[in-house]
């Protein structure tokens, strides 16, 4: 519980991980029924890029602060597929640049149509405190103290039939991959129909293979995996590489990507051998 997501706000990792999400739900909105979004390491929702914690580290200078330098070099498409993410950090910072950072439960907020319902969990409880300071008021919003593990039993099934779930451990802990698949398939077989969107450090790729492999023998299919490099992987360098496990993805979610990584790979490039890729790992 020592983890604090300010120090990483606006990263390369949450810059993959935000186009993701918004895409995933500006696909939901296709239908008039509602959705649930379940939020298991929610943080605060909202980050001030200017405060101390942030400054420390600078992480969002490579991440949302380059995108939005060269965003005018972009194609329309890759601008397309961006705006859904773009809009909400434009929409916090009316004025240019970017003092404040939506974390995902404020993207999903600020997509969210009026019958869709949030399920916020966090168990930090400084943040706790903060995300129910920043949503508890919002009726479309549930803010719980929760462990994410356990929310993924409590919370699944949701009574609206169609959502999504976005798991966003710290990876701080050695176990975490396996933890990440345990919840994951008791989480699914509660809502084999849900969206499932991971995140995850790309530093062990035997454990990302493993991650894959353990799903697969629980019976998951349709599962595309999205990752984004800046440079060369080493374990014990700063993140570099990230990426997203997509269980039941939109199937305009692979050509999304196929769009946008490629511009946003060469745009985030921090060294040698910077690298993207989209891959169903699991057929449906």
């Amino acid at each position: 519980m020592n983890y604090r997501h300010i120090y990483h706000a606006g990263n390369i990792g949450d810059v993959l991980k935000h186009i993701v999400l918004a895409n995933i739900l500006k696909y939901l909105q296709k239908k008039d029924g509602a959705y649930r979004v379940l939020d298991t390491h929610a943080g605060v929702g909202l980050y001030d890029l200017t405060s101390e914690e942030a400054q420390k580290t600078g992480e969002w200078q490579q991440g949302v602060g380059k995108v939005l330098e060269n965003l005018g070099d972009a194609p329309g498409p890759v601008k397309e597929v961006l705006a859904p993410w773009l809009e909400t950090v434009e929409t916090l910072n009316p004025g240019g640049g970017v003092k404040f950072y939506p974390g995902s439960p404020e993207i999903a907020c600020m997509l969210a149509r009026k019958q869709d319902r949030l399920t916020l969990t966090e168990l930090h409880p400084e943040d706790f405190e903060e995300l129910k300071n920043n949503y508890g008021g919002d009726k479309k919003v549930k803010v719980i103290a929760l462990d994410a593990w356990l929310a993924l039993g409590s919370f699944l099934p949701p009574k609206e039939r169609r959502g999504v779930v976005l798991i966003d451990p710290a990876f701080e802990v050695e176990d975490e991959f396996a933890r990440v698949a345990d919840g994951v398939i008791r989480g699914w077989k509660r809502w084999p129909t849900g969206t499932f969107a991971i995140w995850y450090p790309v530093k062990n790729f035997s454990a990302v293979r493993q991650l894959i492999a353990t799903l697969d023998e629980a019976g998951i299919r349709n599962t595309v995996k999205i990752e984004l490099s800046a440079g060369k992987v080493s374990k014990d360098a700063p993140m570099k590489a990230s990426g997203m496990m997509v269980i039941n993805p939109p199937w305009t979610l692979t050509k999304d990507m196929n769009t946008a990584l490629p511009w946003l790979c060469k745009t985030l490039t921090q060294g040698i051998n910077p690298s993207w890729n989209v891959e169903q790992v699991i057929p449906e």
